[in-house]
């Protein structure tokens, strides 16, 4: 496992967490991810002797980690700036009271799911792509 790869593209999600914070409009927030995650996809390609689909699995996981700790830091200032994703309205009564819990229990959910995403993209850029 290359560890230090899967740090460094992890960057990408703690400049994004600060990013959607108060910047980036979750509206246009997913063609961003596309491009993180084929960015992401074609370097685990190219620079990964294997394991393409782990590698690109472990990117969001900790990618969860930094953009809930941001999330959470600068909770009201994200909340002001994505009304949509008020959870109020989804989420049983006692979290709805605790935003915050409600967010750090379902962030891992989203690591997991997006974690497929980038680890079958890593998977399918591996067939494409040429090694040095």
């Amino acid at each position: 496992m290359n560890w230090k790869l899967i740090f460094q593209l992890s960057v990408f999600g703690l400049i994004m967490a600060f990013g959607t914070v108060s910047l980036i409009p979750e509206k246009v927030e997913p063609a961003f991810w596309l491009v993180i995650f084929i960015f992401c996809a074609i370097v685990i390609a190219k620079v990964c002797p294997g394991k393409y689909f782990l590698h690109g699995f472990l990117v969001p996981l900790v990618n969860c980690v930094w953009i809930t700790a941001v999330h959470l830091f600068f909770y009201k200032s994200y909340a002001a700036n994505h009304p949509d994703m008020d959870m109020s309205t989804s989420m049983s009564s006692s979290l709805t009271t605790h935003p915050r819990l409600a967010m750090a229990i379902i962030a891992p959910v989203f690591g997991v799911i997006f974690g497929l995403i980038l680890g079958l993209f890593s998977l399918v850029a591996s067939k494409i792509i040429k090694k040095k």
